[in-house]
């Protein structure tokens, strides 16, 4: 909990414990309204989707509640945007409806201000799955038997009719649209099965030339159309060795890496602004992907994205696609700590469901997992993009040609012309309508998992112009009461049971701090009891050091900071666990372990306990527990700021 914590001890070195914030003085006669918090909600029941609700005020202090501290001082990666895939299918079933039901339809697709403002693309390079032609298609599709390494042949006439103008449609809706490009299949004479359907790339350099000229053939012929490819990577799910009688080429690293040497520094000369994203597949490899390639002989190259970033290649390279279908986005961040100069660009997930499902229950069960996952998961985890899958298809989960048989879109378009906004329109919308390009994730509280434990997940971002976005998701299927708290402001709010809402609000300096939080990565976490120390001050508010046991005087954690360090405030977070906090608590600080002073104590009453101490200076902080409780004394991080 935030509290005002009055001074129980102090040191020589006139340490105290203050208020936070200060006790409120005479209010002036013209004091400004004080700041507030717009909300958006999409519920589970599917009875909201994306409605605003009534503002909730700021006030100063906090609760006694879990609370998501919002840090805009601890910055992460820089966001391009959100959105989806304007695949073959998506525009064939947008292109049925009337001029005017399709225009609304991109409106609320595209619009910042009328829908949800995609902002990010992925675009197919021909074919792919969700393709409404009888046959797949590339650029330069060849007679069996004969080639063009010329390339004579290529032509995205295909695209004019469908795809370019619902594009151009889009870039105009949505100025700040970015645009990344995908191919499923190079043409088949460049195959060793001259097929689209499976197969590799022919092993010849002249051959990765002439894919390479066809990609920037395709970059160049897009950008005369008026859409600008801003991304580009080689090949969708290049582990996917057996695609489901659709486009899909098995491509080893060693052959990316040789795509990548011959079209670097071709883009570069004819599209400088086109950057090259690595691997485009899945969290980890698929175990059906590691069966077929051990089938096939093939060597699984399950450390893939790896093994492209460690290659002579990277050179060319701007960072690393992911989709979701196997692993989670754990898988992100520990690709990003082994190449934090390369970027993460989450770029495919699809909604799906079971042959018995209600609509209902496809609603439900898409947003929470999305919720979890894509909206919330992908972005603590360093992606600069979220995509889904298909903008649009029809009530079928189509029109496709091969693969997925199941899958659902932001939009389902009715033959009847009703556009319907299915529950992923909600949790890419709670992301793309209020998180600009440009904008920059900040620092908040998390407890909840991707695997679901039933508590708050969140991620926060601060936009270009100051204002503040906050994504809260409660994963319980019961209502949760939280705190949100910025700088020494907070407000309070009841969340129904699986929903997902946004919180903004406009630049204030009463929503700041000059505080900055120490880093505790080097820092040595003991207990007592001492299973899972290192739990106390990991930065991650899904797990916790635990007590095991009832409270009784005695427990502590304690931080050895490696030397001595000027700090000014102690946060001590108890987590999502209600009733976790100490009943009662004291601050020793010490410089060698040995000799300890007091510094603060008091009495605990909620889940954030926050102490400011004026100037403190040491490398040891224990906290101890010195009330009693028959609940566990649980941390579920400690937090030292400067």
């Amino acid at each position: 909990m935030r509290r005002t914590l009055g001074a129980a001890a102090f040191t020589a070195a006139a340490l105290c414990l203050t208020s936070l914030p200060a006790a409120a003085t005479a209010a002036p006669a013209h004091r400004p309204a004080q700041p507030q918090a717009q909300v958006w909600l999409t519920t589970a029941d599917d009875s909201a989707q994306l409605q605003p609700q009534a503002p909730v005020d700021f006030h100063p202090g906090g609760s006694d509640l879990t609370t998501i501290t919002v840090d805009p001082n601890r910055t992460f990666q820089t966001m391009d945007g959100f959105g989806g895939a304007m695949t073959d299918s998506s525009a064939a079933v947008l292109s049925t409806l009337p001029p005017a039901a399709r225009d609304a339809a991109m409106r609320k697709l595209f619009d910042p201000r009328q829908g949800i403002g995609v902002s990010f693309l992925r675009q197919p390079v021909g074919s792919s799955d969700f393709t409404a032609a009888a046959a797949h298609y590339t650029y330069d599709d060849m007679p069996a038997g004969r080639t063009d390494f010329g390339l004579t042949h290529f032509s995205i006439a295909h695209d004019q009719a469908q795809i370019l103008p619902l594009l151009r449609q889009a870039r105009k809706l949505n100025p700040q649209l970015t645009v990344m490009a995908t191919p499923w299949s190079p043409p088949a004479w460049m195959k060793d099965s001259d097929s689209l359907v499976g197969g590799h790339l022919k092993d010849d350099p002249a051959v990765y030339q002439a894919y390479a000229r066809y990609l920037v053939k395709f970059v160049q012929a897009y950008a005369a159309a008026g859409v600008p490819v801003d991304y580009l990577t080689v090949q969708n799910e290049p582990q996917n060795r057996a695609p489901n009688a659709y486009p899909g080429t098995d491509l080893p690293v060693q052959q990316e890496t040789a795509v990548i040497e011959a079209l670097g520094p071709l883009l570069h000369k004819a599209s400088p602004r086109t950057k090259i994203l690595a691997y485009d597949h899945n969290w980890t490899t698929h175990p059906g992907d590691i069966a077929t390639a051990e089938k096939m002989g093939e060597d699984p190259q399950t450390d893939y994205p790896y093994e492209v970033l460690d290659s002579s290649a990277a050179r060319w390279i701007a960072g690393t696609a992911y989709h979701c279908y196997s692993g989670d986005p754990s898988a992100q961040s520990a690709l990003h700590d082994a190449h934090p100069d390369k970027g993460i660009w989450f770029t495919e997930c699809s909604g799906s469901h079971g042959a018995t499902d209600t609509p209902a229950q496809i609603f439900r069960g898409t947003l929470t997992w999305h919720a979890r996952t894509i909206t919330v998961g992908t972005t603590r985890n360093w992606a600069k993009s979220v995509a889904d899958w298909n903008l649009a298809l029809d009530p079928n989960g189509g029109p496709h040609n091969g693969g997925c048989d199941t899958c659902t879109a932001l939009l389902t378009v009715a033959a009847d012309g009703t556009v319907t906004t299915n529950a992923e329109y909600s949790t890419i919308g709670h992301l793309s309508k209020f998180v600009k390009p440009g904008a920059v994730r900040i620092g908040s509280t998390n407890y909840g998992t991707t695997g679901w434990n039933g508590q708050l997940t969140d991620v926060a971002f601060r936009n270009p112009d100051g204002s503040t976005a906050l994504v809260v998701h409660n994963e319980n299927d019961d209502p949760r009461s939280f705190t949100v708290a910025v700088g020494g402001e907070s407000f309070d709010y009841t969340l129904p049971g699986g929903a997902l809402a946004t919180f903004t609000w406009a630049r204030d300096a009463r929503l700041s701090s000059a505080l900055r939080e120490l880093p505790l990565d080097g820092a040595v976490v003991t207990a007592s009891p001492s299973a899972s120390a290192e739990l106390a001050a990991d930065g991650d508010g899904s797990t916790r050091w635990t007590s095991g046991a009832a409270q009784t005087p005695g427990q502590y954690v304690q931080l050895d900071l490696g030397r001595r360090t000027h700090f000014r405030r102690i946060a001590v977070d108890s987590g999502d666990n209600l009733g976790d906090y100490a009943r009662g608590w004291a601050v020793t600080l010490s410089d060698d372990g040995t000799h300890w002073r007091a510094a603060a104590s008091g009495t605990g009453t909620g889940q954030l306990t926050t102490v400011d101490l004026r100037s403190a200076s040491a490398r040891y902080i224990r906290v101890t527990q010195t009330g009693a409780s028959g609940s566990w004394w649980s941390v579920a991080d400690l937090h030292v700021y400067r």
